[in-house]
């Protein structure tokens, strides 16, 4: 018994790369994404004195404008649409710079508070859109990410490979729809499922947490609903690679659990690894996370929101593109096959 099991490992090579490859892959990513201190804040500076306090910020302030014509709206403006972590504010007076920290960016905002107060008294911190710095208000737009990446790639994939297995898509597939209809089909109830939980979490953890929602819920609505088609889309097409709910939940595992761990919602993006970084970058939910951060949080317009937004919509039709030409392929039926004949008999042979 113990030989025939380790013959079918060794047959199952999915299995035997989860089992070696995928601890290692996972050690090796993880050890180099898993720091919470952010070294590095991007940092503006404005007002008349915004040259001379410049040149006197340290590490971990990483000064990347200098504006002595803007005011401390426009640094609230440039806080909003994310293009600075810390935004220092100085004065025509010569008093105390005040340092305008993004709260809703959690980790960055406990680095720069440490930083500014390790200044005795030369920087006075205001921490906007998260000012106790609670956990709470920075998990909960990126929870609703993940519960819909559960929901969307999981159980669509296990679920469409159970049909496979009981044959109710090859009897779809002879029927006269195309495989964009029985897709759309499948997916629906599971886009409708997937849109009540998100507004139940979101409700409730707006509720129960007191997280604010100072957005517009329009612009939320649409990036939820382009992150839903990327989840779910992944999910069809993990059904489509699979050739049982064991393989699904696997691959979908595979899928999933870099998106929770990269996506900067446990652990932030600009502390990790270079090497690591990238591959935040084509996660759906870091994007997600961007949209639900700001939208939630901070107000954001929808300007500063337009590169997620793009980047959903892209990996949407991508995924979904994919997708149908796999069931296209692995589920339609193929053309029959021409039966073989005889060459005809020679003349000589006949006779």
């Amino acid at each position: 018994m113990i030989l025939k099991e380790f013959l079918e490992l060794r047959r199952d090579r999915r299995t035997m790369a989860m089992i070696i490859a995928l601890p290692l892959l996972l050690l090796v990513i993880f050890g180099y994404a898993a720091n919470f201190h952010v070294d590095d804040l991007k940092t503006r500076v404005v007002g008349p004195q915004a040259a001379q306090v410049a040149q006197h910020l340290k590490p971990p302030f990483d000064v990347t404008s200098v504006r002595p014509g803007e005011g401390r709206a426009d640094a609230e403006r440039a806080l909003r649409s994310e293009k600075a972590a810390v935004v220092v504010v100085t004065s025509a007076g010569g008093g105390a710079p005040t340092a305008l920290i993004d709260g809703s960016q959690l980790f960055s905002a406990q680095s720069a508070s440490a930083a500014v107060a390790a200044s005795n008294g030369a920087v006075k911190p205001q921490v906007l859109f998260n000012p106790r710095l609670k956990t709470s208000w920075v998990m909960v737009p990126g929870l609703v990410g993940m519960i819909m990446a559960f929901i969307g790639t999981i159980v669509t994939a296990i679920g469409l490979v159970r049909e496979r297995q009981t044959g109710t898509l090859e009897q779809l597939a002879v029927m006269p729809f195309r495989p964009s209809d029985v897709i759309a089909g499948k997916i629906a109830p599971y886009f409708v499922l997937a849109a009540v939980d998100m507004v139940l979490v979101t409700v409730i953890g707006c509720l129960l947490f007191g997280v604010p929602f100072t957005g517009n819920v329009a612009v939320f609505a649409l990036g939820a609903a382009l992150f839903l088609f990327v989840v779910l889309g992944l999910g069809v097409l993990i059904s489509t690679l699979s050739q049982n709910q064991g393989q699904a939940m696997q691959m979908a595992l595979m899928t999933v659990m870099p998106q929770i761990l990269l996506s900067g919602m446990i652990f932030p993006l600009t502390a990790m690894a270079a090497g690591v970084r990238w591959i935040g970058y084509i996660l759906p939910l870091t994007y997600f996370n961007m949209i639900s951060n700001g939208v939630m949080l901070r107000n954001a317009p929808v300007s500063s929101l337009a590169l997620p937004l793009g980047v959903l919509a892209f990996m949407a039709v991508l995924v979904f593109s994919a997708a149908v030409l796999r069931f296209r392929r692995d589920l339609a039926p193929s053309a029959p096959k021409p039966l073989r004949t005889k060459a005809p008999a020679l003349a000589g042979e006949a006779r």
